[in-house]
Parts: C-alpha cells; sequence; structure tokens
C-alpha cells in the first residue's frame, strides 16, 4: 500500500487552505480520494490559486481565522 491509499476515503482538516501550499495540499489529496475540509482566512490574492482550481466548489471551505478566540 502506498500513501495515496491511506488517504482514500478519510476526512482531512487543513488550516490555511486559501494560501499557496494549502491549495497545493488540498488538490493533491482531492486526487487521491480525501474528503477535505478546510478553515482559513479569505484567499490573500486576486485570482489566487485556491480561485484558479475551483476549490470553494469542491471542499468543505470555512472562512475565520485560527486566533480568534471569541469564536
Amino acid at each position: 500500500m502506498n500513501w495515496f491509499d491511506f488517504y482514500k476515503g478519510k476526512k482531512v482538516l487543513i488550516t490555511g487552505h486559501t494560501g499557496f501550499k494549502g491549495s497545493w495540499m488540498s488538490s493533491v489529496l482531492l486526487q487521491v480520494g480525501a474528503e477535505v475540509s478546510g478553515y482559513a482566512l479569505s484567499a490573500p490574492t486576486n485570482l489566487s490559486l485556491f480561485e484558479l482550481c475551483g476549490l470553494k466548489d469542491k471542499i468543505n471551505s470555512i472562512e475565520g481565522d485560527v486566533r480568534d478566540c471569541e469564536n
């Protein structure tokens, strides 16, 4: 079994999924069959990788700040 098989059907949470690295990780995990959820600030740039990959429609995307202790 390779590591791709490990993630198939697994639920994965990525913090910072709207950033460059998080967008790539989300895309790879989706390709290997993971169910991806993300928690992050809104996409940091206009026409970000997150938007270019269409990830908003492919994962459970929640916008927020992990430093916000009130919520």
